[in-house]
């Protein structure tokens, strides 16, 4: 142990960032006092499993959980599940829980994750969000017993939920503001991709038209009115348009919290305090700018490199990560490595859409910043990681053979839709 590191230490957030913070924290040789405060009575479960095989009942509820029960008493916390944090003194360097009880710490680290966004007048039976694992049982409950659901929202939730209910033979209608869903994200050619992936599998694709309304009779949803006047009818609708920083217990704590607890490059909001995952916004030194990433593989590697820092405030260790995310939809692995928001242009440089087997680079300014790949050997999208992690030119990226491969087949480039 370093001299002058924290005795005590809290941990608000018991998911994946949150637990392996604490981990980390055991491993480096931290043997002071460890709360892990987490709002769900579950133990710690991984949530990218909700909208596929909790959704589909392809895996039972157990399954999710990230550790063994022994696993977890091995690390000595003081567990507080099922209660949730209402308040924070940076100058007390307390955490007041919804019980009442204050929890004294020299070290606290945040990960709260985020919250579902909500449509108005959507507080009737029917109307569903997917964030936990009880969001994730009742939509499988009802998906089971057949008829029709909405899904307002075509983003990766909202598209992972519609392939997830076509395969149990749910009746589906996607509902996505944008003309090309995603495409504000990895551009028009994946949005365009998925897009016609989902009308070949029998989603009703209605794209360029917004939720305007939830039609209900004797409090049961029945519809989702348009923008247009059209109403679709529904026996279940899922909202997922979206997510909020779980950042309201913060209030008055003087943190900065603007889409996000505002972080420097060491995930330190503020002395003795850091936050990863989902609701954290740091500085990231790789890409010289803020990101917040609600992905999985962030969270976990958050949570190390926070835990790190937090207890070596001396030495710490800037968070550098290329971000990683996936998505399954019937049975297409898409996987994406580095910054694809705001790009200025995509290319496919391998493969072909048309085959469902290709490979997208991304270009802000004249440096590469991501790539994306459906259906390739993981080995080639690792080859353009190492290309983003070199911050390489973009010319010199795309016509390397010696790195990444050369263009195949050329698509128009398309910026942010």
């Amino acid at each position: 142990m370093t001299v002058g590191a924290p005795r005590r230490v809290v941990i608000v957030g018991a998911s994946a960032a949150g637990l392996t913070a604490a981990e980390t924290l055991r491993r480096e040789g931290f043997d002071g006092s460890l709360t892990l405060v987490g709002e769900e009575r579950h133990l710690p479960y991984d949530r990218p499993p909700l909208s596929k095989q909790i959704l589909t009942g392809a895996w039972p509820a157990e399954r999710v959980q990230l550790r063994r029960t022994t696993d977890l008493d091995a690390l000595g916390l003081d567990m507080r599940l099922g209660v949730r944090a209402t308040a924070l003194s940076p100058a007390a360097r307390t955490v007041t829980l919804a019980d009442g009880t204050e929890l004294a710490y020299d070290g606290l680290l945040i990960a709260t994750g985020v919250r579902p966004r909500r449509l108005p007048e959507c507080d009737v039976a029917g109307v569903h969000v997917l964030r936990d694992l009880r969001d994730a049982l009742a939509l499988r409950a009802r998906l089971a017993a057949g008829g029709r659901l909405v899904v307002v929202g075509a983003g990766f939730l909202g598209a992972e939920v519609a392939a997830a209910a076509r395969t149990l033979g749910t009746a589906v209608t996607l509902v996505e503001p944008a003309s090309v869903p995603l495409a504000h994200a990895v551009g028009r050619q994946v949005g365009s991709y998925l897009a016609q992936v989902h009308r070949e599998n029998g989603v009703d694709l209605r794209t360029g038209t917004t939720a305007a309304g939830i039609e209900t009779a004797a409090g049961r949803v029945t519809g989702v009115r348009l923008d247009s006047g059209t109403v679709v009818p529904a026996d279940d609708v899922l909202v997922a348009v979206g997510s909020r920083p779980n950042t309201a217990w913060l209030q008055g704590s003087g943190l900065r919290t603007t889409d996000g607890v505002e972080c420097d490059m060491y995930s330190a909001a503020a002395p003795g305090v850091y936050a990863a995952g989902d609701v954290a916004r740091w500085f990231n030194p790789l890409f010289g700018t803020s990101m917040r990433v609600e992905h999985r593989t962030n969270a976990a590697e958050q949570g190390m490199a926070a835990a790190r820092n937090l207890l070596r405030p001396e030495q710490p260790r800037p968070y550098a990560p290329i971000p990683y995310f996936w998505s399954d939809q019937y049975g297409i692995r898409i996987q994406a490595f580095g910054n694809l928001r705001g790009h200025d242009e995509a290319q496919v440089l391998d493969g072909d859409p048309a085959d469902g087997r290709f490979l997208v680079a991304y270009r802000a300014g004249r440096t590469l910043t991501g790539a994306l790949a459906v259906g390739m050997p993981p080995r080639e999208l690792r080859r353009w990681r190492n290309a983003i992690a070199a911050k390489s030119v973009w010319q010199e990226a795309v016509t390397d053979r010696t790195g990444p491969p050369r263009p195949a087949a050329v698509a128009q480039g398309s910026g942010p839709g």
